[in-house]
């Protein structure tokens, strides 16, 4: 089964300074498990104007993915982590049984510096853990054009670069493509794939291009191309919150 979600159809959200595209209703009150996808809950595509962000906030039982396309993502959390995400680095904090947590914009606002971040969401295997915090950057790898592992809790990637999940039959791969040879993610009960930037064909799906997501569920091997300076995000999961 495939379902295709084109960038225009996303739910929507915004204020005087996000611009929030969801590939999931998020923002209100939403059941967010029952909108999941696998054990994907929440893929934001957010635009956070120069000199804003949210304050501190809490989240549990949820392990949180950031990874940005543009600008800088200034991370500060309870446990006294702070960071800043460049792109090419993925950020995985586990929120366990309770973690408090802001994330701006640094730049200042006379300086006009976008943020653009995508955020994803995804269940843990239990509930309870001890809030956590990894950051890995995947620069060079990505740079082969070849498909990345970036975070997994699959031991089969126990010892690759990416950061660890605390879901242990999910993967998040990314790709930056060179447009003269085609790429392949791998097979899963539960598929999800985002074009983060560019353009892309994919083998039985058709062109795809920014902001497109597409949901597959008892899915082969997709095989795909880049067209144009395409970046890459896709989800292999086999195991389900509902």
């Amino acid at each position: 089964m495939m379902q295709i979600i084109r960038s225009a159809e996303r739910a929507h959200w915004w204020n005087e300074w996000l611009d929030s595209r969801q590939s999931f209703p998020a923002t209100g009150n939403f059941d967010l498990a029952a909108n999941a996808h696998g054990v994907l809950l929440v893929h934001n595509d957010d635009r956070v104007d120069a000199g804003e962000g949210l304050d501190m906030h809490t989240h549990s039982d949820t392990e949180i993915l950031t990874w940005v396309l543009e600008g800088v993502a200034a991370h500060r959390d309870s446990t006294g982590h702070e960071s800043l995400i460049h792109p090419g680095e993925i950020q995985r904090m586990t929120a366990g049984r309770g973690i408090r947590h802001s994330e701006r914009n640094p730049a200042r606002r006379d300086e006009d510096r976008p943020l653009r971040v995508i955020q994803m969401w995804i269940a843990p295997d239990t509930a309870g853990l001890d809030p956590g915090y990894e950051q890995r950057d995947l620069t060079t790898e990505l740079s082969s054009g070849e498909p990345v592992v970036v975070a997994s809790g699959m031991p089969a990637d126990a010892d690759g670069p990416g950061v660890w999940l605390a879901n242990h039959r999910s993967a998040l791969v990314a790709a930056r493509p060179r447009d003269d040879r085609p790429i392949e993610f791998p097979a899963a009960r539960f598929g999800h794939l985002f074009v983060a930037a560019g353009t892309a064909s994919a083998d039985g799906i058709g062109v795809l291009s920014e902001g497109d997501a597409v949901r597959l569920t008892g899915h082969g091997e997709v095989r795909l191309r880049s067209q144009e300076n395409a970046e890459l995000l896709y989800w292999a999961m086999d195991a389900s919150v509902r």
